[in-house]
């Protein structure tokens, strides 16, 4: 039994976390990177100097409390486990976490950023028995709307590409409709609960191409509704209900390929008062909570711990 770090250097969050394996507890400090008023995200050279900018302040405040020894270390070094997957800005966490794993002695673990968003995904929601298991996990976020295939290998997970959107993902989708409509980057919290006070009911057919979807209409769509006339808490709501029927039509063909497997979504879009509730109550998903749904180093701690030997939980 021992502590984790774990370090993620995302384009959204710079986040640490340590994750303590006796009493399964983590503590995580994490912080937005900065962006200028208007602006859809940022340059990577700009992200890369504000995590290291944020990185060593953020580090001080998780360990005011304690500095524990650490059995291991955990950082995610790109976006996902595949051939050309590459950001800039997880060389911030990459280096950092070298420089201590070579002055600690503790090993270094390496996994990819949406490995870390399922594993903080199970830890939140209480399923971690399902590190061993076959599921089905989707991670929607800015740059990101897939739908994963998950299954026991190596490092802790295989993870294979199931569906995906093919054009706009859906916390671009989020955050453009959010900006039209006067709110702040990034948008998803401020666009949820502005689409909470429409009531009125939704429809809409989403446009799939098997078990992929296309996303690219909503933002024309919304663009039409509020120039139309229509309150900007109906167009809140009908953007996040234009994603979530798409990422219904997903969850269908997936269970009908793969059979009636457990449905894990992650990522920060998934935390959508709006959106969530549906899928909970219609097919039983796993949803971690708002804190482990944004951008977080809870599930690289996590997996470093599980990569080490130790049984999680």
């Amino acid at each position: 039994m021992g502590a984790y770090l774990g370090i993620d250097t995302s384009n959204y969050t710079t986040s640490l976390a340590l994750y303590d394996s006796g009493t399964g507890a983590v503590r995580m400090e994490k912080k937005l990177l900065p962006t200028a008023s208007g602006a859809l995200g940022l340059r990577q050279s700009d992200a890369v100097f504000a995590h290291v900018q944020q990185l060593g302040e953020l580090a001080e405040k998780l360990f005011a409390s304690g500095r524990p020894a650490l059995s291991g270390i955990g950082v995610s070094i790109f976006p996902r486990r595949a051939e050309g997957s590459y950001m800039p800005c997880f060389l911030v966490g990459q280096t950092s976490t070298r420089l201590l794993s070579a002055a600690s002695g503790a090993p270094l673990y390496t996994f990819s950023h949406q490995e870390g968003h399922i594993a903080a995904a199970l830890y939140s929601s209480g399923h971690l028995e399902l590190m061993g298991e076959r599921f089905i996990a989707f991670h929607l976020s800015g740059g990101t709307t897939d739908a994963l295939l998950v299954e026991p290998g190596e490092p802790v997970f295989k993870v294979t590409l199931a569906a995906r959107s093919l054009d706009l993902k859906a916390g671009q989708a989020v955050d453009r409709v959010g900006l039209m409509l006067g709110l702040t980057f990034p948008c998803g919290p401020s666009l949820s609960a502005l689409a909470e006070s429409c009531h009125e009911p939704i429809k809409v057919r989403p446009t799939m191409k098997g078990a992929d979807c296309c996303l690219s209409g909503i933002e024309n769509q919304c663009r039409k509704l509020l120039d139309s006339g229509k309150p900007p808490a109906y167009v809140a709501r009908y953007c996040l209900i234009s994603i979530e029927a798409a990422l219904e039509g997903m969850t269908k063909a997936l269970l009908e390929r793969y059979g009636p497997l457990p449905l894990v979504y992650a990522g920060g879009v998934m935390s959508s008062s709006v959106i969530r509730p549906y899928f909970e109550r219609k097919y039983g998903g796993y949803f971690a909570e708002p804190a482990f749904s944004s951008d977080n180093a809870a599930g690289i701690a996590l997996l470093a711990a599980v990569s080490a030997g130790e049984s999680v939980r």
